[in-house]
C-alpha cells in the first residue's frame, strides 16, 4: 500500500513539472488548486487487505431500492406501489415472513395485495428450521443477481434491519462494490403507530389468528426456533395449555392476557426497529430518505389514500426515478413536505422528462 502511494506521489510531481513548464501562468494556479484538493478517506478497511478494484470509480453498479420502517408503517404497501410503477420485483427481508405458514400472525401480504408483483423469499422456509442471517444474505444475493440480470429493479423490504445491515455492509465490501442503494424510510409517530399495531392485532384475531396458532401448538416444543419465535405464538402458550382445565371466565381472562402481551410486544418491536434505523443512519451514515406517514394514520378511507399518495408514494416514485436515471438534481432526505401526484403507465419516462428541466432543489 505504501509503495502504491509513493508511486502515486511521484507521478503527480512529474505531471506538475510537465504542466508548469508548458502551460501559461494563468492556468498553473487553477491546476495546482485542483491537484491539492483532498478526497474522502476510506474507513473501516477489512483486515484481509484492500481490493483496489472495488473502489474503481469507473466500475458500473446496478441499482437496488431498500424500503425500511417499523412494523405497521406501510413498507409492503410502498414496495408494491413502487413495483407497480417501475419494472421491479420484491425481495422479503422479514425474518418471520420467510417461513411457511402463520400468514395471519406474520402479516404476510396476500396474493391479492401483491397485485401481480413477483415476491421472493416469502413463505419458503420450513417453519421448524432456523433461517440464519448468512442464509438470508446468500439467498438474497442470488435473487438480486437474477432480477438485475433480467433488467429489472430489486426492491428489498422488511422490518428485520439486522438482515439488511448484514447484506449491505458485508466485511469485504462486495455488495457495495456491485450495487448502489436507495434507502426509503417510512416513519410514523410512535403514539399513532402503537395505536395502529394494537388495532391490527384485533383485526388478526377476527381473521382467525387463534385457530391458526392452535393448529401448530405443540406442548413439547419451545419457542427458540423457526417461526415459533414470531410475536403471537409464545404468548398463547399458557392459554392453550390450560384452556381445557379452566372454566369460561378463567379462559377468557387468560385469553385477554395473551392478547395484551401480543399488543405490548408489537409496540416494543416497533420501538426497537425505529431505534435501529436511527443507529444505521447516524452511525453507518446511510443516506435515508425519510417519508413521514404520520398524517396518513390520522385519516380514514379516501382521505388516508390521498395522504398516502401525496406524502409517501408520490415522493418515493420521484426519488426512485431520480435514482434510476442518475439525475443531478438533489433530493432532500426528508420529503414529508413534498406533495406530488405521479400516475400513469409511463411514470418512469414522465419523471425523467420532467426532471431534466429542473435545475434547482425541491
Amino acid at each position: 500500500m505504501l509503495q502504491l502511494l509513493h508511486v502515486h506521489d511521484t507521478l503527480i510531481k512529474s505531471l506538475i513539472e510537465i504542466v508548469t513548464s508548458h502551460t501559461p501562468r494563468r492556468f498553473i494556479m487553477a491546476f495546482s488548486t485542483f491537484m491539492c484538493q483532498q478526497t474522502q478517506p476510506f474507513l473501516d478497511f477489512p483486515s484481509s487487505g484492500l481490493k483496489m478494484d472495488l473502489f474503481n470509480p469507473q466500475r458500473h453498479k446496478e441499482k437496488v431500492v431498500i424500503v425500511m420502517g417499523a412494523t405497521g408503517t406501510g413498507k409492503s404497501r410502498l414496495s408494491i406501489d413502487l413495483a407497480s410503477r417501475f419494472p421491479a420485483e420484491i425481495i422479503n427481508s422479514d425474518k418471520m415472513q420467510v417461513y411457511k405458514g402463520l400468514d395471519i400472525v406474520t402479516n404476510k401480504v396476500t396474493v391479492e395485495e401483491q397485485r401481480g408483483v413477483p415476491h421472493h423469499l416469502l413463505g419458503i422456509v420450513n417453519p421448524n428450521a432456523d433461517f440464519t442471517v448468512t442464509e438470508f444474505c446468500d439467498k438474497a444475493s442470488h435473487k438480486i443477481e437474477s432480477i438485475v440480470g433480467q433488467g429489472r429493479l430489486p426492491i428489498i423490504v422488511g422490518g428485520s434491519n439486522s438482515y439488511i445491515e448484514a447484506l449491505i455492509d458485508d466485511d469485504d465490501f462486495i455488495f457495495r462494490s456491485k450495487y448502489e442503494c436507495c434507502f426509503l424510510w417510512v416513519d410514523v409517530s410512535m403514539p399513532l403507530l402503537h395505536s395502529f399495531v394494537s388495532k391490527r392485532v384485533d383485526q388478526m384475531l377476527e381473521k382467525g389468528m387463534i385457530d391458526e396458532v392452535r393448529k401448530m401448538f405443540n406442548p413439547n416444543l419451545d419457542y427458540s426456533r423457526g417461526i415459533r419465535r414470531a410475536i403471537g405464538v409464545p404468548e398463547f402458550d399458557l392459554y392453550f395449555r390450560s384452556e381445557q382445565f379452566l372454566g369460561k371466565e378463567q379462559r377468557a381472562m387468560l385469553l385477554q392476557e395473551a392478547i395484551c402481551h401480543i399488543k405490548e410486544n408489537n409496540c416494543k418491536l416497533a420501538c426497537r426497529q425505529r431505534e435501529k434505523i436511527h443507529r444505521l443512519r447516524n452511525m453507518k451514515g446511510w443516506n435515508m430518505h425519510r417519508l413521514d406517514a404520520t398524517e396518513v394514520f390520522r385519516k380514514y378511507g379516501r382521505e388516508a389514500d390521498k395522504a398516502w399518495e401525496e406524502l409517501v408514494a408520490g415522493p418515493s416514485v420521484e426519488i426512485v426515478g431520480q435514482f434510476l436515471y442518475n439525475l443531478a438534481t438533489k433530493v432532500p432526505t426528508n420529503v414529508a413536505g413534498i406533495k406530488m401526484r405521479i400516475v400513469g403507465a409511463a411514470i418512469a419516462t414522465a419523471t425523467y422528462q420532467r426532471m431534466q428541466k429542473v435545475d434547482t432543489c425541491f
